[in-house]
């Protein structure tokens, strides 16, 4: 019998309240190893040879917070509860039609009753103000239905369900697009949602050539042809589509009122659209319009990913906090082989909310195996967060991990069979899989591939407070203790202390008085570009996309903080985030003691 870990409070209450199996209020797990065990026996019953060698296999990946799957599975598999262990899903495309709207709000109420996370797109609700001559009304405009969606996951979190997360994206050509860019000044709207304007690679031409950007929105069948039409790709179809133009407006401006509201209230966020769509895997089969809550996983009408972490803290080998220290990159790739497999399995054990959702998902059978503990495995690796030197250190281990997991699902290919969308000639031209080593691609052209996306970085806030606060996913360091704050069962919220753990581990290794090595740096001491180099340094590793925030000091200046999603688009990035600390937007991070000088940030986790 394996020792049972040692958990700090707070991810003692993170497990006992989130991920501890209970039947009728009697605790099933007595402890995290029960845990480790549970989940280990459950995603080893769907295999079909070799069930106990696999177990074994899984819970040692479990075992000492190595690998974490996403908080869906930790919670559900092997309790025979009636719940999904996937954490994202987008919804289906929303009809505009008051029938069609509220269909889509009964499948997301359902969707997230069961624990999930979800993403919507309301670019096909027609514009507010504009007749509805269908019925002889006229259109109240996306904004005035995502409230009655904020109210429903409100619903949802009061009966006890884990907390909703939702996304919701606008086009940046759909009328509404400011009303949609200014709608969370107020801080009692919308709290539910994150907001991402969905950028188009044609708007951004036409930010940089300071040109005017027409606002249109899709013609109906029945709808007159008269005034400027223009031809789009609008959300639901790759196809074109004619458009009524609305009105005008100068893309330059529009782009600012976009970066005056990130500055202020940390929303929205801008997810590079075109490029999701010119590099998705499955480009040939599937047209992408949405994300799950936190952005890194774009997914088509009803699909869903599962997810999963590598803790780079568990491989880091030598002394740590010298130069001596290394990353056990055999360790690595051997983990995430075994991670894989596992996250694979979840789709033959899950249930889902809806047909919809199985039937999506199972055709591509995405995954989103990611890091977390980044930033703690630097300072430990004596790599300071943001310098080259920390670049290279990130960039090598997510090579590692991306490759040694496309190997890993042609050989399940080969063992289990490939995905039901996979077709080896197109999807061998994506722009990402001709990225990929030659004998990988090789390999697929020759056996297939069992997931049709790996790879995803996520923000793993709940996850790695369970593995003693280990930095989360790729962030940096947040700060070296803080009060961190938890909804209780009750709705409410309780404020505990929280050290990180690369601090608390130097701490008991060299004491109190030590000075800090110059490679502990905090995330409010990282300059912003900073951060988008970091990202920039793992996407070409990335097949489906990378949560991050890049937090930013109260007194940033405007127009330094006004070019950083400039700069995400010409670096390549998927989507770029911010946070500058507000009055508008609440904090979950609360600075705490002499030491503590970084600034707070707020996010969404999705695990």
């Amino acid at each position: 019998m394996d020792a049972e870990p040692s958990l700090a409070d707070i991810s003692y209450y993170i497990w006992d309240t989130k991920y501890r199996f209970r039947d009728v209020g009697q605790a099933g797990d007595a402890g995290l190893d029960d845990t480790w065990r549970r989940v280990a026996r459950a995603l080893a019953s769907v295999e079909r040879t070799a069930q106990a060698d696999w177990q074994q296999r899984f819970y040692d990946a479990l075992k000492d917070f190595r690998f974490l799957p996403g908080g869906r599975i930790q919670a559900g598999a092997g309790t025979g509860h009636r719940v999904t262990l996937f954490n994202c899903f987008v919804m289906g495309t929303i009809e505009d039609s008051m029938e069609g709207i509220f269909d889509a709000l009964k499948e997301a109420a359902l969707t997230m009753q069961q624990g999930g996370g979800v993403g919507f797109d309301f670019s096909t609700l027609r514009p507010a103000g504009e007749a509805a001559k269908s019925v002889g009304t006229v259109a109240s405009g996306p904004l005035s239905f995502m409230r009655i969606w904020d109210s429903m996951c409100a619903t949802i979190l009061s009966t006890g369900a884990r907390r909703g997360a939702m996304m919701a994206t606008l086009r940046c050509d759909h009328p509404d697009i400011e009303a949609f860019v200014e709608a969370k000044h107020d801080a009692s709207q919308l709290r539910h949602f994150n907001l991402s304007v969905l950028v188009s690679d044609a708007f951004m031409d036409a930010v940089h050539g300071n040109q005017d950007w027409p606002l249109v929105f899709p013609l109906g069948e029945d709808e007159s042809r008269d005034g400027e039409i223009c031809q789009r790709v609008w959300s639901g179809s790759p196809e074109l589509h004619p458009c009524r133009v609305v009105r005008r407006v100068s893309a330059r401006v529009l782009w600012d009122k976009i970066m005056h509201a990130t500055y202020d209230y940390a929303e929205p966020g801008v997810i590079f659209i075109d490029r999701i769509n010119r590099l998705n895997n499955l480009w040939y089969c599937e047209h992408v319009s949405a994300t799950n809550p936190c952005g890194e996983i774009p997914l088509p009408p009803y699909g869903a990913c599962d997810l999963g972490s590598i803790n780079l803290t568990s491989f880091v080998r030598g002394t740590p906090f010298t130069p001596q220290a290394t990353l056990d990159m055999q360790a690595i790739r051997k983990v995430t082989a075994v991670a894989v497999r596992m996250l694979d399995n979840v789709y033959d054990l899950s249930r889902f909310p809806l047909p919809q959702q199985a039937e999506t998902a199972r055709r591509s059978r995405r995954l989103g195996l990611g890091i977390t503990g980044l930033g703690d495995a630097l300072a430990m690796l004596d790599v300071r967060y943001g310098s080259e030197a920390s670049f290279a250190v990130a960039e090598n281990a997510m090579r590692e991990i991306c490759h040694s997991a496309y190997r890993t699902s042609v050989a399940l290919a080969r063992e289990k069979g490939v995905f039901p969308d996979f077709d080896a000639a197109r999807y061998g031209q994506g722009q990402f899989i001709q990225s990929l080593p030659e004998d990988i691609q090789s390999d697929i052209q020759q056996f297939g591939i069992r997931n049709s996306h790996l790879i995803s970085i996520a923000p793993t806030g709940t996850i790695s407070l369970l593995a003693n606060n280990v930095s989360s996913g790729l962030e940096p360091i947040y700060e070296y203790h803080y009060l961190r704050r938890l909804r209780m069962l009750s709705g409410g919220f309780d404020e505990y202390p929280v050290a990180d753990y690369a601090y608390r581990l130097f701490r008991a290794s060299h004491g109190e008085q030590a000075p800090l090595p110059e490679a502990f740096v905090r995330a409010g001491e990282i300059v912003p570009e900073a951060h988008l180099k970091m990202q920039a340094a793992l996407q070409p590793y990335v097949d489906n996309a990378i949560s991050k925030t890049v937090n930013v000091p109260v007194d940033v200046d405007f127009k330094v903080f006004s070019s950083l999603y400039e700069s995400a688009f010409e670096m390549g990035l998927k989507g770029c985030t911010t946070f500058r600390p507000n009055p508008v937007t609440g904090q979950i991070l609360l600075a705490a003691g002499a030491e503590t000088t970084g600034k707070p940030c707020c996010a969404v986790d999705p695990q």
